[in-house]
């Protein structure tokens, strides 16, 4: 098994370099005719872009203009990064195919032959190879738009699932969920789309930890992966940002504070939330006190704060409160893993 992993990294970075090799020779010397220009030009003076925004795209762009030795190379500089992210993109899509073909091919997962272990990497180069050369994909592997970056995030996450996948029984194996909550919450400051890896990775997780998986399991799960897209969606990505601003209203116009004193304290009231519900969960002295931080954290979030109806709002509530106390499987691990992603996110967004 260690001579496969060694051939599997060494061809993994092998179609990295062909990639990166052909897209950086084949980059838009300039702006390309769309929201490329507006991109490049919002990243290199640190603008804001047309909404929602793309603020660590621009964050990210920002950097690689730094190598630009004129202002009209920035462009280029920055149609490179899509490049390379791109390729990026390549290396993780062929550690996903020979992880998931070396389930199919590998008849002794720890002493596979020789056979058997170029049939996974064969698969490997020739799926990674076939998208690399792909239309759609390199053409927007050579501009400097959003979609590189987006597709980067989402090899990396289900990437990072089937890494779970591997160790789902072992101790600690819940930081690989909190590392894709981490990417989730950094992938929304480039495209919304990289939430639709959420109902693949509900997926992977379903099939993985039950047993005897059925169609109306699959469908409960698809059901569930529906759910948790529309809170990230609807509820963190808004809610958060209502919060701060209703705080701000209340410290600034009623209490006469200066400008973003409300939203200062918000950020503090979440941290010190998060905080508790963290320390209530690891030590387990009380389930109660433990379901209590849960509802407070999932309502200070702003989850169910959907538009601008205020009986919805109190539905919503009254499901998270009857989710947090009915819900027997609501163990305090559990807390503390939705909790720590709930972090990791916030920290990303």
């Amino acid at each position: 098994m260690k001579q496969f992993k060694l051939y599997n990294n060494i061809f993994g970075w092998v179609a990295f370099a062909i990639a990166a090799i052909t897209y950086l020779m084949t980059i838009e010397p300039t702006a390309s005719f769309w929201d490329c220009g507006e991109f490049i030009a919002a990243a290199f003076k640190l603008d804001v872009g047309h909404p929602p925004g793309a603020p660590f795209f621009m964050l990210t762009g920002r950097m690689f203009a730094h190598f630009a030795s004129s202002p009209e190379m920035v462009a280029m500089c920055i149609n490179a990064m899509s490049a390379i992210f791109s390729a990026l993109t390549i290396l993780f899509l062929f550690w996903t195919i020979t992880h998931l073909a070396r389930k199919i091919v590998f008849k002794n997962e720890n002493q596979p032959s020789l056979a058997e272990i170029i049939t996974v990497l064969g698969a490997g180069m020739v799926g990674a190879l076939a998208y690399t050369f792909s239309d759609t994909f390199w053409f927007s592997a050579v501009e400097g738009e959003v979609y590189a970056y987006s597709s980067l995030f989402t090899a990396v996450v289900f990437w990072a699932i089937l890494k779970w996948e591997d160790c789902a029984d072992e101790p600690l194996a819940e930081r690989w969920i909190i590392f894709i909550a981490y990417l989730m919450g950094l992938s929304i400051g480039v495209h919304l789309l990289n939430l639709l890896c959420i109902p693949a990775l509900v997926l992977v997780f379903y099939y993985k930890k039950y047993e005897e998986p059925n169609l109306k399991g699959t469908l409960l799960a698809l059901l569930i992966s529906f759910v948790l897209v529309a809170v990230v969606l609807y509820g963190i990505v808004p809610g958060f940002v209502n919060m701060a601003g209703w705080f701000d209203l209340l410290f600034v116009n009623v209490l006469g504070c200066s400008f973003n004193t409300g939203a200062v304290v918000y950020i503090l009231l979440m941290i010190a939330a998060i905080v508790w519900g963290l320390w209530e969960s690891y030590k387990g002295k009380s389930e109660l006190r433990s379901r209590i931080a849960f509802c407070v954290n999932m309502i200070f979030v702003g989850i169910p704060f959907v538009g601008y109806k205020a009986w919805l709002w109190i539905v919503l509530i009254a499901a998270i409160v009857v989710f947090a106390f009915k819900w027997k499987k609501l163990s305090g691990s559990l807390i503390n893993t939705i909790l720590l992603s709930l972090m990791v996110m916030l920290i990303g967004y």
